[in-house]
């Protein structure tokens, strides 16, 4: 099999319970999980479903209870909270529906806050960095504006551009177009398509289901347990 389509993310048996005020109730239910890289991957379920509790055990910002999480060879789950933290910073981009942009920044400073914190490139190359992802993300014109002077397509484009700061593995986006109209959405989907495309992981929680045709895999999710069969084209 070849390097773009090998098993990127691997869940075995996940189940995941919290403490709730009746007793113990299990997010996830003996989940397992295979996802490509570069794929382009699509999770759904009603609110309540476990979409969030999935994605939180993916990125490692959950624990699981029982089960296995391996990530590009990477068991996850027993990565100690200060190496989760590092791991996380330099592996996973994170895209979410308000945009989430610091508005007393601009927008290659938002770009550049990633590279700050994880300490990933020198700090001579980061505003050079910046710019050249702003440039693939066709908005390097807005690069020392403010948010608050851009749309909300050019907001959610800088806000992938700062997702693809540290240069991960995987993008995660959350209803990433659940603010945007749908020309800009399908703008925004092109994006991931091309990201997907370059050999990122893109998984997104969408309702939206007129852009099913842009995913590989589509991951159901109902009371914890994956319901439909995940279809995948490679």
């Amino acid at each position: 099999m070849n390097e773009h389509h090998k098993i990127l993310i691997r869940l075995t048996g996940v189940t995941k319970s919290f403490m709730v005020g009746s007793g113990r109730f299990s997010a996830l239910k003996n989940v397992d999980l295979e996802i490509r890289k570069g794929q382009m991957v699509s999770i759904t379920g009603k609110s309540g479903s476990g979409k969030s509790t999935l994605l939180n055990i993916i990125t490692g910002i959950d624990k699981t209870t029982e089960g296995s999480v391996s990530v590009n060879g990477v068991r996850i789950d027993k990565l100690s909270e200060s190496d989760l933290a590092s791991w996380r910073g330099k592996n996973i981009g994170v895209v979410f529906q308000f945009f989430q942009l610091i508005p007393t920044l601009t927008i290659a400073e938002n770009v550049m806050l990633p590279m700050d914190f994880c300490n990933t490139y020198p700090r001579s190359d980061r505003r050079k960095r910046a710019l050249s992802i702003l440039q693939s993300v066709d908005i390097i014109e807005q690069a020392d504006k403010f948010p608050s002077s851009l749309s909300g397509g050019q907001q959610q484009r800088a806000a992938i551009a700062r997702a693809l700061a540290n240069d991960p593995s995987i993008i995660i986006a959350d209803e990433p177009t659940g603010n945007l109209d749908s020309n800009t959405a399908t703008s925004i989907f092109e994006l991931f398509a091309s990201l997907a495309r370059s050999g990122k992981t893109v998984i997104v929680v969408t309702h939206e289901r007129e852009f099913s045709s842009y995913f590989e895999q589509c991951i159901s999710i109902a009371d914890g347990v994956i319901a439909a069969g995940t279809s995948v084209n490679v």
